[in-house]
């Protein structure tokens, strides 16, 4: 039985998405939870699973042409089987944009089809990310394959290295409208981190006894701040469409450097989870970050960010808040200070917290208590 492949819905307003690539050719067989395609939102790129077992065929859209969420793009269908005449629709609930329709066929004897088909896959992502035109290039491998090298030369050919990736393009817009429309203030706190090194020693065989993973003091900041989101509503708050929105879960996302650009990903109900549960949780989602291959979930429905450059030697910085949300917290490096203790000078290893906050939806009392209380749960985490 044919089996539609749609457009899928990867966040809760959304009514269109970007196909960035197709990750198998037309009749090319495809096993359940294979990576079929690349799809682009506001948000991100994501690789999207297929669904079922089939040889994908029918396909109808071609990359860079914007669809409507739920509307069929191509099918999975069995040995012999032909996909049906007429297109489907999901029932997604949502309005379609009728001036959005599906783009012809996608002829497979293009050329640059021809050349993708005989690609690396570094070369493959360096051709998107670089924006090179395929057919124009004469692969230097065995076989006339295109290899990573003839990409970069392209690329350095027509002067463009430093051409934004989609994820970047995206993050690039998404800062500048947070920038010019959020009404940021920030408050910043230096804080002792010794009862924070001292926890996380005692704590790491025990995490790497039962979840196999290293426990960093990232792990510890996420635990410590979604704590302190719980008690402190307005935090975890919303701004949409001119008023405040709670949310229920407390979801914290962490940013993650990429090729070329910064991903948030998602550590969900962290409020409720364990170090340890944290811990497998950020290792699973920097690993996936960084080989592209989150999944719609990693992504979606995060309340609060942490954005931590502390392992690149900055010591301060500020961070522009990711919109819905009401705020973000930038974390600087753990560095040894020369700092008064009772009256007396000594060394310490100090940390710099600096929080960024929406001013329509918390108050400089509000985001201060709030940021008392992460430095408070620093220590117990």
């Amino acid at each position: 039985m044919a089996v539609s492949v749609v457009m899928p819905a990867l966040e809760m307003a959304q009514e269109t998405g970007k196909l960035v690539r197709w990750l198998k050719q037309e009749g090319e067989a495809v096993t359940k939870g294979d990576m079929l395609l690349e799809i682009e939102t506001d948000k991100a790129v994501v690789e999207i699973e297929a669904q079922s077992d089939g040889v994908l065929t029918g396909i109808t859209a071609r990359v860079d042409d914007v669809i409507p969420v739920g509307q069929t793009i191509a099918w999975l269908v069995g040995p012999g089987e032909e996909p049906p005449s007429s297109p489907e629709v999901a029932q997604t609930g949502r309005k379609m944009d009728t001036a959005v329709t599906a783009a012809p066929s996608v002829a497979r004897s293009d050329v640059a089809a021809v050349a993708a088909a005989r690609m690396s896959p570094k070369a493959r992502r360096l051709a998107r990310e670089h924006g090179v035109d395929l057919s124009a290039i004469r692969g230097s491998g065995g076989g006339g394959e295109i290899l990573a090298e003839d990409v970069l030369h392209a690329a350095s050919a027509r002067g463009d290295e430093d051409t934004l990736s989609s994820v970047g393009r995206i993050m690039a817009e998404r800062t500048t409208q947070s920038w010019t429309t959020v009404p940021h203030f920030f408050v910043t706190r230096e804080v002792d981190a010794t009862a924070l090194k001292r926890r996380r020693e005692s704590l790491i065989p025990e995490i790497e006894r039962t979840h196999r993973v290293k426990l960093t003091h990232t792990d510890l900041m996420v635990a410590a701040v979604a704590r302190a989101l719980r008690h402190h509503p307005r935090m975890n708050a919303s701004w949409k469409d001119g008023s405040i929105a709670l949310n229920r879960e407390v979801n914290v996302a962490l940013a993650i450097a990429v090729e070329n650009a910064v991903v948030t990903a998602v550590i969900r109900n962290a409020s409720e989870a364990s170090l340890g549960e944290i811990a497998a949780r950020r290792q699973e989602l920097a690993q996936r970050a960084r080989a592209n291959r989150l999944q719609p979930a990693d992504i979606a429905g995060a309340t609060f960010t942490i954005s931590n450059l502390g392992m690149l030697n900055v010591d301060a910085f500020t961070a522009i808040i990711v919109p819905p949300q009401a705020g973000i917290l930038a974390v600087g490096a753990i560095t040894d200070r020369v700092v008064a203790i009772d009256g007396l000078v000594g060394v310490r290893p100090m940390l710099t917290l600096t929080l960024s906050a929406d001013h329509r939806v918390v108050d400089g009392a509000r985001a201060a208590m709030f940021l008392n209380e992460v430095v408070g749960n620093l220590g117990d985490a």
